[in-house]
């Protein structure tokens, strides 16, 4: 899966922890692994803009979706292999996220994981208009955003216990011996 972000909005972000939420959540939705997604930082006066021309609403949001090509799932087993398809485009303003966060209560890249997810979610043909939509796409986005946290969560534990083993390991004279030296 190749996801490529861009960062325009001159705000600084984890742009790698952005991707892994999107890769995530569409693994999660077993999106197939030929898709293409772009993400795109902008500032508030670029979503302002494009918030009027394609929603035809005023002011800047928090994130919008571009989707494009459908991915084939329904191909002949004898066709040629499938080429990527390129899922759509994720936009967000981190701007217009910053105030969403703290009024939250969390961070800025706590609210950039959830507006990604959102718009993957969107970018698969979820919307949120009517009500049984809302429930089923906002509860969906809770479940894998919940699931991304515990899985970030798992891995910086493992991360912090393997720290700490090596600084006990260095400290008792047992750190690890560089491949290309023999032990002594």
């Amino acid at each position: 899966m190749s996801i490529e972000i861009a960062n325009e909005s001159g705000v600084n972000v984890d742009e790698a922890s952005i991707v892994s939420a999107a890769r995530f959540a569409l693994d999660k939705m077993e999106v197939s692994p030929l898709a293409e997604l772009s993400i795109l930082l902008v500032t508030l006066e670029v979503m302002e803009d494009l918030h009027e021309r394609w929603m035809d609403l005023p002011g800047p949001t928090d994130v919008m979706a571009f989707p494009m090509d459908e991915l084939d799932s329904s191909r002949r087993p004898d066709a040629p292999d499938a080429s990527p398809a390129l899922l759509g485009d994720i936009v967000l303003c981190p701007a217009f996220a910053k105030d969403q966060a703290k009024t939250a209560g969390h961070s800025l890249i706590d609210e950039l994981h959830l507006l990604t997810t959102h718009g993957v979610l969107h970018l698969l043909g979820y919307d949120h208009a009517e009500p049984a939509e809302e429930r089923e796409m906002f509860g969906l986005q809770k479940r894998i955003l919940g699931e991304f946290q515990a899985a970030v969560a798992a891995l910086n534990k493992r991360d912090a216990q393997r720290s700490a083993d090596d600084r006990l390991l260095g400290t008792a004279g047992l750190d690890a011996v560089p491949a290309d030296e023999p032990p002594a």
